[in-house]
């Protein structure tokens, strides 16, 4: 039998915006079809579960050894696998390193890489720089909640936060609510909202404000995006919010318990945030391992005292088509995205097959044959 060489297509960051990575449309409707997948059970993540968040290398508080990384916020690395059916038929990882401390390097926050293979024989297809990706993935996440949760006459929203990940779920909510006529952003940084506001106006026909405060910012949203992190987070008091508006999370945020339980609840993926919740409850600090993290660990907490119960928890699937409209909320809706693999993998996996048509990328001869078989 003659063996064949084996190579794999490398994606620089430059390749990936070459092949379309930036393209939120594409990755909004792409994000709409993982969730019906996942509604529907044609998929696969780590664990014993198979939902699986994904691996994460804890680090301690007190490294008993020189060199040894100390706990920090946003501190990790992590290894994150999905397979994906539906028209995908691909496996892939998202790898990464996370360390708050890389902005005083002049590094984002968290350093990504993506990996597919074959979900067959197991060869790698492609290898690529993973930021952009996971950006556009979360930010499409917001955008496909807000499609399907927010209320038909829905015309403003409010974004807190205006870094990377904010942008992203901005541009997704424009792209998935194209009704919405005004967007707030708030940022405790007033030179990266102004930023903010040109990006979005150079690209959308839409009035675009800054906040003075986080009350200003949410109390006349329909929708509310946070996406911020550190240590200290938005601390939002339940009064500011209307009573049908969509708060979308996909950064920490402070809320009281009675604000999640007069709330319609919707999360990605319920099964994943439980199998969190289990990885937490094994480590020694418990579901405080999580909170600076995760963004589920304030509902996680309710759960584990009984205050939330899982049959108040839905998952964005079911109020996607074609699965029976859920009907239309009367109360606010909280969205929390954790992040699913599935997700990195079906928008690399899309932007893969761009580059592969028009043959962007260096490929990479893994062996010309391989050495043992």
């Amino acid at each position: 039998m003659t063996r064949e060489p084996l190579d794999l297509r490398f994606l620089s960051e430059e390749d990936l915006i070459s092949a379309g990575v930036l393209e939120m449309g594409e990755c909004v409707e792409t994000i709409e079809e993982v969730f019906a997948l996942v509604e529907r059970g044609d998929y696969l993540m780590g664990g014993p579960s198979n939902n699986d968040h994904g691996m994460m290398m804890w680090f301690p508080t007190n490294p008993k050894f020189e060199g040894m990384p100390a706990a920090g916020p946003d501190r990790r690395f992590m290894s994150m696998m999905a397979y994906l059916g539906g028209d995908f038929q691909v496996v892939g990882e998202k790898w990464y390193g996370s360390n708050i401390a890389n902005r005083e390097r002049d590094l984002p926050r968290s350093i990504h890489t993506v990996t597919l293979n074959d979900v067959e024989t197991g060869a790698p297809i492609a290898f690529m720089s993973g930021n952009l990706i996971s950006a556009m993935r979360t930010g499409a996440v917001c955008g496909v909640a807000i499609r399907h949760l927010s209320a038909p006459g829905a015309r403003s929203a409010a974004i807190i936060g205006a870094g990377v990940i904010s942008t992203a779920c901005a541009r997704a909510i424009l792209h998935a609510a194209p009704k919405i006529e005004r967007l707030t952003v708030l940022d405790i940084n007033p030179e990266r909202a102004a930023q903010f506001v040109q990006e979005i106006e150079a690209e959308f026909d839409i009035q675009v404000s800054t906040a003075n405060s986080l009350e200003e910012a949410v109390r006349s949203a329909d929708v509310i995006s946070v996406a911020t992190s550190g240590p200290n987070a938005p601390r939002i008091a339940p009064e500011w919010i209307k009573p049908t508006a969509v708060l979308a999370l996909t950064g920490n945020t402070s809320m009281p318990a009675q604000f999640y339980q007069d709330s319609r609840i919707v999360v990605d993926n319920w099964a994943m945030h439980k199998a969190l919740y289990q990885d937490a409850l094994a480590h020694p600090d418990g579901l405080e391992s999580i909170t600076s993290w995760a963004m589920s660990a304030d509902l996680l907490r309710l759960v584990d005292q009984d205050q939330i119960f899982e049959n108040q928890i839905t998952n964005l699937g079911a109020h996607i088509a074609p699965r029976p409209a859920q009907g239309e909320a009367t109360c606010p809706t909280v969205f929390i995205s954790g992040g699913m693999p599935v997700e990195d993998v079906a928008w690399a996996y899309r932007v893969y097959q761009n580059a592969k048509k028009r043959d962007i990328g260096q490929k990479l001869r893994l062996w010309e044959a391989p050495h043992w078989a």
